[in-house]
């Protein structure tokens, strides 16, 4: 079996990474899958998230026809603030609007993780693993000139919530209930648990 990252986020890919510490045998290939994230009506959060991490490995596996036995990771992360999914920021605009949201408040950062593999080839039908990982994240109170400054630095324009916590944005986090690496974009433990139920790790 050949493990297969279907994302192009250098921090997802740093944090496989470090699950082959020590294992001399451990290596990844990276695909980019491309999927609509549209939330369908009435879908729950928990819902989303777990769903695009599915169709993330899905598409991912649909990349890999020059790949012998491929087993394929999807991952998403989405940032919940009173039920509602804060997504990336459309412009700075929206992303001010979202850092006083969570300014001085706890929100919910949900990672979901799927793996997508064959078991019995030629098998037409792949099996999909997936687990969810919840965090509570608590805000400091961030002043205008916080938020203006840290959407200065483009750092939000890209990430769910408009923050990133392995970043600068860390410095807006008083206190977290959870999984870091699971804020961050990929559940270590979680991860591992996958692997190891399909025995590559």
């Amino acid at each position: 079996m050949n493990l297969v990252l279907a994302s192009t986020s250098p921090r997802r890919k740093e944090l496989l990474a470090q699950i082959g510490f020590g294992r001399l045998d451990f290596s990844f290939t990276q695909v980019a899958p491309d999927i609509d994230e549209t939330p369908r009506l009435r879908e729950t959060p928990t819902d989303y998230v777990q769903r695009l991490a599915a169709e993330k490995a899905y598409a991912g596996l649909a990349l890999c026809a020059d790949i012998s036995q491929p087993v394929v990771l999807g991952s998403d992360t989405i940032v919940v603030f009173e039920n509602q999914i804060l997504g990336k920021p459309a412009d700075a605009a929206d992303a001010k609007r979202m850092l006083s949201e969570l300014s001085g408040k706890t929100h919910t950062v949900m990672t979901a993780v799927a793996l997508v593999y064959y078991k019995d080839e030629p098998s037409l039908t792949a099996k999909t693993l997936v687990r969810l990982v919840q965090t509570q994240v608590r805000f400091c109170t961030l002043s205008k000139a916080d938020i203006e400054a840290y959407v200065a630095s483009t750092e939000p324009m890209d990430k769910a919530g408009s923050y990133g916590i392995q970043g600068l944005g860390g410095c807006f986090v008083a206190a977290i209930n959870g999984s870091y690496s699971g804020v961050v974009g990929l559940p270590l433990v979680e991860t591992c648990e996958l692997l190891a139920e399909v025995g590559l790790i």
